[in-house]
């Protein structure tokens, strides 16, 4: 009489165990050469915010607008630009760890031959992820573009992240 119901409830909550599991995100397999992961599984249940491309500020007191010099090398940019999408993150109840996905546009410098900077960009990269106080690594794109918007930004940075949610929570509005 007790046995039939007892096993029918075992494929429901091996399930319900699985589904629980399921709802995390995982980072797979860290790249073998670059500070980076090969792939990201993001549930379905997971709130995702994707951020438009970000660009350098230019600083106060600076050169000319229109010049790479008024807003730094491609490091200085990238960390100006990593402090920026942090700021946005933060403002929607999102961190640099709940990042999943940068796709990241680099324009070629004078100092290597018109190649992009990519040692200058790793560097301001590992600033903000794979830290002591940051561990997570994000899937990446860098690729090199001709020009970006203006003749002196050197990068553009666009931003994925993800969050698994519980019980329902959302992030806070705008």
């Amino acid at each position: 009489m007790f046995g039939r119901p007892i096993l029918s409830a075992i494929p429901v909550l091996i399930a319900g165990a699985f589904s629980a599991q399921a709802q995390e995100i995982q980072r797979h397999e860290r790249h073998a050469t670059l500070p980076i992961v090969a792939a990201v599984t993001v549930p379905a249940t997971a709130e995702t915010l994707y951020l438009s491309g970000e660009v350098a500020s230019l600083p106060s007191g600076a050169a000319h607008a229109d010049t790479p010099q008024a807003y730094g090398d491609t490091e200085a940019q990238t960390m100006i630009v990593l402090r920026k999408i942090e700021q946005t993150l933060a403002r929607h109840g999102y961190g640099l760890g709940d990042v999943v996905k940068l796709p990241v546009f680099l324009v070629g410098v004078p100092e290597r031959q018109g190649r992009l900077d990519m040692a200058g960009f790793t560097r301001g990269y590992l600033r903000f992820f794979g830290t002591a106080e940051q561990p997570n690594l994000v899937a990446r794109t860098t690729v090199q573009v001709a020009a970006l918007g203006n003749p002196g930004y050197l990068v553009e940075i666009e931003a994925v992240a993800a969050k698994s949610r519980r019980n329902g929570e959302r992030s806070p509005p705008n």
